[in-house]
């Protein structure tokens, strides 16, 4: 049979009543909302320093000509406030909720432009990147528009199409003309040709007239030799 173990209860355990998770509830909803308003007091604190920071910047955004539309500054609440001045670029406060940090998004990750607890030093980080901004602009529509402009015009001489060109009647060849010394040259060239022909022309007869001579005489012999 199994041993049974039993527990002695004293009259204290006895008297004491049973956790209760109502209890419970309550408690941690009272650290809950404790918790609550540390984080909305920090976040109300972000909040006024930010918008501090955005009234000493708005002075200068009212600088920028009306045709840009690159910046949209504003506030975004949210669990981390920030001051955005473009879709790249935002002001938000420190772990420390004092140190203004000026971040800029980047390719390569988020790049810190500037930090300070001064409005004045922020301010002035942020009009830097609003000229640079503005340069940048600058420089593009140039490149576009260097990129759109037509060619130059051409000149009248060069002004001809392939088409035209290859339908222009093409002029002759000028003949080179030629002197004296060129003249006895070229009738030295046929003398010399004319005898060459000559010559060989008689060489061709002698020759036949030699064949004909040695078969003239093998006749006669074999002839002789017959009779």
């Amino acid at each position: 049979m199994p041993h049974e173990v039993r527990v002695e209860e004293s009259d204290d355990d006895i008297a004491k009543p049973p956790p209760s998770l109502k209890s419970a509830l309550r408690r941690a909803r009272v650290e809950q909302a404790e918790r609550s308003d540390v984080v909305a007091e920090l976040r109300r604190a972000e909040l006024v320093r930010l918008d501090l920071l955005f009234e000493a910047f708005k002075p200068i955004l009212a600088q920028v000509p009306p045709q840009v539309d690159l910046f949209d500054a504003g506030i975004a609440p949210g669990e981390r406030p920030r001051l955005f001045v473009d879709m790249v670029a935002f002001v938000e406060m420190g772990h420390d909720r004092r140190m203004y940090r000026f971040v800029q998004e980047t390719r390569n990750g988020r790049l810190t432009l500037a930090e300070s607890e001064r409005v004045d030093a922020m301010v002035e980080a942020m009009t830097d990147y609003v000229a640079r901004r503005l340069v940048e602009r600058e420089q593009a529509l140039a490149a576009d528009i260097v990129a759109r402009a037509p060619p130059p015009p051409l000149r009248r001489e060069q002004a001809a199409t392939p088409a035209a060109a290859a339908a222009a009647p093409v002029a002759p060849l000028a003949q080179p003309r030629r002197g004296w010394r060129g003249a006895l040259a070229s009738a030295f060239l046929f003398t010399i040709e004319l005898l060459g022909a000559l010559a060989l022309f008689v060489l061709v007869l002698g020759a036949l007239y030699v064949a004909w001579r040695l078969g003239a005489n093998w006749w006669v012999a074999s002839y002789a030799q017959l009779r």
